[in-house]
């Protein structure tokens, strides 16, 4: 597909026996958010230095940008995901929606772009204070390019949110967006930055597959090929971000020591509603209004409202509990095509989820009745349906944060408790999610872990 499109991909691709030949100061397994974010903000700091980079890849370069950006593919963009996407969950009953997409820059090449920042609330029992955070949030802001939405000067838009502010719903905005003049920001934006600050080597189709450890330090990484041809990568520090179920994965199949890793799978529970206009109180709508009702201390949840004409979509996300019971494990009876054990999933709303799941459907027919639509049924769905578990790709907290290694996997900046040089940065260290889009935390503390990896290297060299 990339082949076909212009824009090319500035990055060369480097083989695994090339990158056999060297001792990476920092290996990345991962171009996701989190992936992506650590290596650009390496690069950033490193860029008049020495320092070695590897980064590996298990998918192959699909876009070379978010496929909004490519006007021919924008309309099609959900065919072509269910196309390259793996629908994992179709093997996982208690986890059935889950996708995963293994591509240089993975599922940011077909998100959303809706950034908010966690609410406050969810900072409480995190190792990170909301104050402590929110310097790399604005970081995070900046260099993805985060705007509130495109339609802010619109008139139907101003009338549209005093009107629910008028209603009781205080907190409605536009939906802030990693969308800048019309382009819509993908991981690979991080990859693009990084290479013009720094050098790194980069190898696609290279399965992270074992960690290897010698006196309780990882030092290097088997990584298989697209012909099943096993390799071995040295690197003096590991980040791993290939996301919330294949990094605990690797984790347990290289017998990691941690009882939590893989524990507190946490996602958003999920609804959504299409509706329309009966009657003319906002006039003829004849542009896209997005708006967000985001989490408060009074409702765990947040609705994303996109207004299209006279039509009306809304998605609903639902804070879920960090439970322990919630988990992936390894699956001794099934592996894949390397040899190494798939997951299986053991995951339930608690009765406060569902609890929050039924007060998203009363406030989500409140918000129609207010705006004077009604709910348009669905031929075969329920009017306002909830959404398997999963099916949100909001997965996170199997690898999390915290002081406590009972209580979490990794340490306040990613670090496997007690392993020096080993960290993770991608979803699965999210203490905890709320209802917001994580992405936009992930990248800030991705963002943190690499200023903690180029610290530590500083502080080497000054001993």
């Amino acid at each position: 597909m990339v082949r076909e499109l212009l824009n090319p991909f500035p990055i060369p691709f480097q083989s695994l026996e090339h990158m056999e030949e060297k001792n990476y100061d920092v290996l990345v397994v991962g171009t996701g958010a989190g992936g992506g974010a650590v290596l650009w903000r390496l690069c950033e700091k490193w860029r008049k230095n020495r320092k070695s980079i590897g980064v590996i890849e298990s998918g192959d370069l699909l876009l070379p940008t978010h496929i909004y950006n490519i006007p021919r593919l924008r309309k099609k963009w959900k065919k072509y995901y269910n196309e390259v996407s793996n629908p994992i969950g179709q093997r996982l009953p208690q986890f059935l929606g889950a996708e995963q997409v293994f591509a240089v820059g993975g599922r940011t090449l077909f998100w959303g772009a809706v950034t908010p920042r966690m609410h406050a609330s969810e900072f409480i029992n995190w190792p990170i204070s909301e104050q402590e955070i929110d310097t790399y949030y604005q970081i995070a802001e900046d260099i993805m390019q985060i705007r509130q939405a495109s339609s802010i000067n619109s008139l139907h838009l101003q009338a549209i949110l005093q009107h629910l502010h008028s209603k009781g719903f205080h907190e409605a905005r536009p939906i802030p967006s990693a969308t800048s003049h019309g382009k819509t920001f993908s991981s690979l934006c991080f990859l693009k930055n990084a290479w013009e600050q720094h050098p790194f080597d980069f190898a696609v189709k290279a399965r992270a597959l074992q960690l290897l450890m010698e006196n309780g330090k990882p030092v290097g990484l088997k990584v298989g090929d697209h012909n099943k041809k096993i390799h071995v990568l040295r690197a003096k520090t590991i980040v791993l971000a290939a996301g919330s179920l294949e990094t605990p994965r690797l984790l347990l199949h290289s017998k990691i020591p941690g009882n939590t890793i893989g524990h507190f799978l946490t996602n958003h529970s999920f609804i959504k509603a299409k509706g329309e206009f009966i009657s003319k109180k906002f006039g003829n709508i004849s542009e896209n209004i997005p708006i967000l009702i985001p989490q408060t201390d009074e409702t765990p949840y947040q609705f994303q409202i996109y207004i299209n004409k006279q039509l009306i979509n809304v998605a609903g996300f639902g804070k879920v509990e960090s439970r322990f019971d919630n988990n992936l494990t390894l699956d001794p009876l099934s592996v894949d095509e390397y040899g190494m054990p798939k997951i299986k999933i053991n995951f339930s709303y608690s009765v406060k989820d569902m609890e929050i799941i039924r007060q998203m459907n009363e406030a989500l027919h409140q918000i129609f009745n207010v705006l004077g639509a009604r709910v348009v049924h669905e031929k075969g769905k329920a009017q306002i349906h909830v959404m398997e578990p999963g099916e949100d790709y909001h997965e996170s907290g199997s690898c999390r944060i915290g002081n406590d290694p009972s209580q979490s996997a990794t340490n306040r900046y990613g670090q496997i408790h007690g392993i020096t040089g080993l960290y993770v940065a991608d979803n699965s260290i999210l203490s905890s999610i709320g209802a917001s889009n994580p992405t936009l935390t992930t990248v800030a503390l991705a963002i943190r872990i690499a200023d903690h990896i180029s610290n530590s290297y500083s502080k080497e060299r000054t001993k």
